[in-house]
This record gives structure tokens, sequence and C-alpha cells, in this order.
């Protein structure tokens, strides 16, 4: 659905001779509205957004800071102060469950209303359109919650991934031949996928490597119930701590299992 819109808005600004914006907002309303109990979780970081939109050839990403005092706007004020005044927009572009304002009491009829009164276009990506494509974010989430990767990547149209920086541990698979990269994520919101083992790809500051990840608590030399992310690359003899890493995941291969002793896990 993200995507189609993504595609309208691109190509109604060639038709005008503009440039595309997409407006979207953080924090995510429920860390807003119910900050003691959320219990949120996001398949994607706003720093992952941001490139992912890079590469949709967006011309502007507008992230406009979520309050509880922007959440009382009325239906008109949020047309008039954000769309009208804030971007100066000739056409708005929206999903056809797009809701807006307090307590969402704008809708697609509200904006057809208020864009007579202001003086711009607006245009509804429809439901036939999105839905055609059998995809949401639910999908995906169970889906990684669930382990099926492949899934989730497909209904992602690309390869879920964990970005962060490699931090120090106990350096524990250096001593048995397989030294791995335990990744602290920048996101502390971000969803992580069921433990388990999965084939990766990593990308490093010194090049794209196959790797193999595991998700989980380390039961073999750990009786934390930390979860831990971790990626033995391949072929690869450079130090990466304090580097960003992507890591992509492909393929879940098997549970996190307790092996007898540390020969055992080698």
């Amino acid at each position: 659905g993200h995507a189609a819109l993504l595609k309208r808005i691109a190509e109604l600004a060639r038709e005008v001779d503009g440039e595309s914006v997409l407006l979207t907002f953080y924090p995510h309303p429920r860390m807003v509205l119910y900050p003691e109990d959320h219990n949120i979780s996001l398949i994607t970081s706003p720093q992952e957004k941001t490139h992912l939109l890079e590469a949709c050839g967006l011309n502007h990403l507008v992230v406009y800071p979520f309050s509880a005092s922007f959440s009382r706007l009325s239906a008109f004020e949020y047309v008039r102060d954000l769309l009208v005044k804030g971007l100066n927009a000739h056409t708005v572009v929206v999903g056809y469950d797009h809701r807006f304002g307090r307590n969402r009491e704008g809708d697609f009829k509200t904006l057809l209303e208020l864009s007579e009164v202001f003086g711009f276009r607006v245009e509804e990506i429809s439901a036939k359109d999105v839905d055609a494509i059998l995809v949401s974010s639910t999908k995906v989430r169970n889906a990684l919650l669930d382990g099926s990767i492949e899934e989730a990547n497909a209904l992602l149209g690309r390869p879920f991934s964990l970005e962060g920086h490699v931090e120090r541990s106990r350096q524990l698979g250096r001593t048995i031949g397989f030294p791995t990269a335990n990744l602290k994520l920048e996101f502390e919101y971000k969803l992580i996928p069921r433990n388990g083992v999965y084939a990766s790809v990593a990308h490093t500051p010194f090049g794209i490597f196959n790797a193999i990840t595991n998700i989980g608590i380390r039961p073999t030399v750990s009786d934390s119930a930390q979860r831990n992310i971790e990626t033995h690359i391949f072929d690869f003899q450079h130090e990466l701590y304090d580097h960003p890493i992507t890591v992509e995941l492909h393929h879940y291969i098997r549970e996190e299992q307790k092996f007898s002793s540390l020969d055992e896990l080698k």
C-alpha cells in the first residue's frame, strides 16, 4: 500500500514539475498517548525508514513530532497548518483508510471538502489497488515472530534487516574459532524476530559478506534470559568493534538449542 502511494506521488510530482513529499510522524502515537503501556515494537526504525524512502527516489521526508497537543488538532487545523501552510500542497495522496485529526475525525470526504476551501487536489489510493497485494504490517509482524523469515521478506519486498553497532562481549566465539559480531541495536523499539539461527548477509564498512546469525539467550554458555543478536561472518578478517553493520535475515535454519559442551557447540 505504501509503495503504491509513493509511486503515485512521484508520478503526480513529475506531471506538475513539483516535488514529492512524504509526511509521517514520530514518536508513534501509542508511545505518546500511552507512555506507560504502549508495548510497541516496530518493523522499521526511523533510520531504516529513511534509507528505504531514499531508495524510492522521494524528494523530501518530513517527520513531524507527534505530541499530546498535536493529537488534539482538529481535522481542519491539521489540513490548514500542516498541509497548506507547512507544505504548500498541490496534491494530497492518501490511502483508502486514511484518518487524521482529533479522534480520527477526518477522512477522505473531509479532505475533499477542505480541498475546495484551500485550493489543492486530493487523490485516494483505492482499496482494490492496495488489497490486491494482501499485505499488512500485522502479517509481516506475525511472520517475523513465527520465524517465517522468507514469508516476511516476500511481504516486505526486501530482506528484513537489523541495524546497529558491534559491541564488545565475552569474546567466547574467538576461543572456539567462530568469532561473532555482537549487535547492539540502534533503535530500542525494533521488532526482533523469533529466537533461532538464520542464514544472513552482513553489510559492513569492509563490504558485504555471507553470515550466520543467532538470536536468543545463548543457553550453552549463559543462564541469562537477555536476548542477544550474534553474527558469525564468513571469510572475514577485519576488526568490527564500534563499527555500524546491517544484518539481513534470509532463511530460518533451526531453533536455538543448548549443547552439552563447547566442543559440541563448536
